[in-house]
């Protein structure tokens, strides 16, 4: 006989664990108990050898599945002689234990609230040990009862002997709750004023949506805006209230079937649809679908995807069966600002949006947006990093002291190394408006609050001007700036557990360079302990500095203006006035706010102007986009060229003159916009072989915004394949500024050993 205890580390809370364990205890005849600690779960166990250690074998092969296990320690002790087996109280201590995220609804929950027999039927908050709240209802680890935004709802005499019960998939099942001792809806009016409870709140709310209405809904990390997909006016409302011209709308669709009418949906998008994550996923429209309902032509104009999701928790499930079509579910925010949480926060900053309010009286600890994916290269790539995988962490090979990471000003998240994990808080947004800033702090502080743990260090964004920069610079802390392309190149490093020597290409649209000027179109060769600049985009300038950002015609006059004396000649006619362009050959001339900048996505801006597709970007990155888009439907090898050029002792510059010249020809002569944007598509792609094929290094890492554009990710990596490089993308961290915080965190594992 011998005494068996084992520590198990990882996602291994709020999982069924610990029930799975009894069980098993039950099934091998074995005594002893099991416990959450702060580090994850401890067990012993009692009996024969051989036993014990098919026991430890099952532990590890048959654990839930939604469970990670990343690592476990086994002692063999001299038996007390246990009497039975146990569930203990958990214990505190260091935390370690990983929060899981929050999961979409199970099967087994799904099919208890539609039918009318089971005493769950229709009740909105059902959940089990395997789906549910996790992150967005935790307040601290271990995770029980009374560390969740549940401690104020106390379980029914039912609710309690399913919780108690071994054999019940709601065995210590924290969020357990039913009609009778759960929470509850309510439908109010603009005043909070309660126009129905309960079912007939949910009835009356998808009567409203039918009817054309804009409902603010509460639902599992926040407030969603829904509406009915299929009606103009009521689309073109909800963007002139969210002041939102073009930016696509998020969809939620009662089925996976209904996407599939109106959506190419590969094996893999479906699996993704149907994850425990359950993240929008972006698709390809259908140009006839089979459905006999409609999709309004303003959700996402101009563009051939639909980012769309499957209802991943029961209160989604149950308004879309009432509803029976697709509705707009977007963000419950206004544009910059967070989502909200709180149904009065909500009345105060959504009352101009929502016509009503569909809300709940169980707290949201904190905010979580939708994820959002989408299949590149065959492989899952995150844009967006929230619900379903915040705050799962990455691994490093070796441990590291506690570092936090500021991020960056746009997509922002932060990060908090802990030994080997990484973990990076759910997605924040951009840091414009003060709700931003405000959850930024609240994020902040709950990171390290929730594994009791103390950063080190801090680690920021080189730009002095970035909010996170002169957040981490004011911490108290001792911290070190990390270039901001460097730290997108180590973010998919660690996405992909790869450590130097390697190459990185890191495009995007803007990042503080070391030199002073904006970068955006890097390569660097990444050493063991160093890094070396070895080549980047040519530079040109960006009248008005930030305006050019978010206006590509004035990164098109800044680039013509390198190769002509009347740089307005070589876009449309109509984009500047003709005082506009005495201004802008001014600023160009004395450079008066013209910084310089080598960025590949400022590049994209140029030619998306050039080409008449876009000449002001109402959001982020949509000339890039609409040129992306531009190329739908053309397969051709056709190139521009990329020519390669050196100074001595400097990085070597992939020269765009030449492609700016033979567009320039192709729009004279009339060829097609489609052709154009391949070419200049497949240029892009062919000058990141070149430079890798200067460097030898056969391992490509592809990082930045720009890897999001499936054409030039795809046909980047399938040239380097070719040419015989491996080619690396991100999967779990996304490659744009949302990837940033890990990054720096990697980086400064890897560089600043000694600091």
């Amino acid at each position: 006989m011998k005494r068996l205890r084992m520590e198990i580390h990882g996602a291994v809370q709020g999982v069924g664990f610990r029930p799975f364990i009894y069980r098993l205890a039950d099934s091998f005849d074995v005594t002893g108990w099991v416990c959450n600690t702060a580090r994850g779960v401890i067990l012993e166990v009692e009996g024969e050898e051989t036993v014990l250690l098919r026991f430890g074998e099952a532990v590890e092969k048959e654990k839930p599945a939604i469970s990670i296990i990343q690592d476990v320690t086994r002692e063999y002790l001299e038996p007390v002689g246990y009497n039975g087996f146990e569930i203990r109280k958990s214990i505190g201590g260091e935390r370690k234990a990983l929060v899981l995220p929050d999961i979409s609804t199970c099967d087994d929950c799904l099919e208890e609230i539609m039918d009318p027999e089971n005493r769950r039927y229709r009740y909105p908050f059902t959940n089990c040990t395997n789906c549910g709240p996790r992150y967005s209802i935790i307040n601290s680890i271990p995770y029980d009862r009374p560390a969740t935004t549940m401690a104020g709802f106390h379980m029914c005499k039912k609710c309690l002997e399913e919780y108690e019960s071994p054999s019940n998939r709601r065995f210590h099942t924290q969020p357990n709750a039913c009609p009778e001792c759960g929470p509850h809806l309510e439908l109010w009016d603009h005043s909070g004023i309660i126009l129905a409870e309960r079912n007939e709140a949910l009835k009356r709310t998808a009567s409203a949506i039918l009817d054309g209405k804009i409902v603010a809904v509460k639902g599992l990390g926040g407030f969603h805006l829904i509406t009915l997909a299929s009606s103009d006016k009521a689309v073109l409302i909800l963007r002139e209230r969210k002041g939102r011209k073009t930016k696509p709308f998020a969809l939620m669709f009662p089925s996976s079937d209904m996407i599939s009418s109106f959506c190419e949906v590969s094996e893999m998008e479906q699996n993704l649809l149907r994850s425990p994550e359950s993240p929008i996923v972006l698709l390809k429209k259908r140009e006839d679908h089979g459905s006999s309902k409609k999709l309004s032509d303003f959700i996402s104009p101009g563009n051939p995807d639909l980012g769309v999701m499957l209802p991943y928790t029961p209160l989604h499930h149950l308004l879309l069966q009432e509803i029976g079509e697709p509705v707009v579910a977007t963000s419950g925010n206004l544009s910059d600002e967070p989502i909200c949480t709180d149904e009065k926060e909500a009345l105060r900053r959504l009352s101009g949006l929502a016509d009503l309010f569909l809300i709940h009286n169980r707290p949201i600890a904190r905010h979580v947006d939708d994820s959002i994916v989408r299949v590149v290269d065959g492989r899952e790539m995150v844009l967006r990093r929230a619900r379903g995988y915040a705050p799962l962490p990455l691994r490093m090979n070796e441990e590291s002291d506690a570092i936090l990471a500021a991020g960056a000003h746009l997509k922002n998240t932060l990060a908090l190394s802990i030994g080997n994990n990484v973990f990076i808080s759910q997605h924040i947004g951009d840091m414009e408006t003060p709700q931003a800033v405000k959850a930024y702090e609240e994020v902040w502080s709950s990171i390290e609050s929730l594994y009791h743990a103390k950063a080190d260090k801090v680690i920021y964004d080189m730009h002095p001007d970035y909010i996170s920069t002169k957040y981490a610079v004011e911490s108290g802390l001792p911290a070190f700036p990390v270039q901001h392309h460097i730290a997108h190149v180590f973010s998919c490093m660690l996405d992909n557990g790869l450590n130097p020597p390697l190459l990185g290409v890191s495009w995007d649209g803007t990042g503080y360079g070391t030199d002073g000027t904006i970068w955006g179109g890097e390569f660097f060769y990444i050493g063991k302990e160093s890094v070396e600049r070895v080549a980047h985009m040519r530079t040109f300038r960006l009248p008005g500095g930030e305006k050019a950002i978010r206006e590509p015609r004035r990164a098109a006059i800044g680039l013509l203006s390198e190769m002509f004396d009347d740089p307005a000649a070589y876009i449309p006619s109509d984009v500047f006035s003709k005082k506009e362009n005495i201004v802008l050959k001014r600023m160009l001339k004395n450079d008066l706010n013209s910084p310089s900048t080598s960025s590949a996505g400022r590049l994209f801006d140029v030619v998306a102007s050039m080409l008449g597709l876009c000449q002001t970007n109402e959001f982020e990155g949509q000339a890039a986009m609409l040129l992306e888009y531009a190329v739908a439907g053309v397969e051709t090898d056709d190139s521009y060229h990329l020519l390669l050029d050196r100074i001595a002792g400097k990085p070597w510059i992939l020269d765009w003159e030449s492609l700016i010249n033979d567009i320039i020809k192709d729009i004279t002569t009339g060829e097609k916009t489609s052709m154009i944007s391949a070419r200049f598509h497949n240029a892009l792609a062919e000058g990141i072989v070149s430079v890798a094929e200067l460097t030898g290094e056969k391992r490509v890492v592809l990082s930045g915004g720009c890897f999001q554009n499936v054409y030039l990710a795809e046909r980047t990596a399938d040239l380097l394949r070719k040419r015989g490089f491996t080619p690396v993308l991100h999967r779990k961290i996304p490659p744009n500024d949302g990837g940033i915080a890990p990054g720096q965190i990697f980086a400064a594992v890897n560089l600043f050993k000694n600091k």
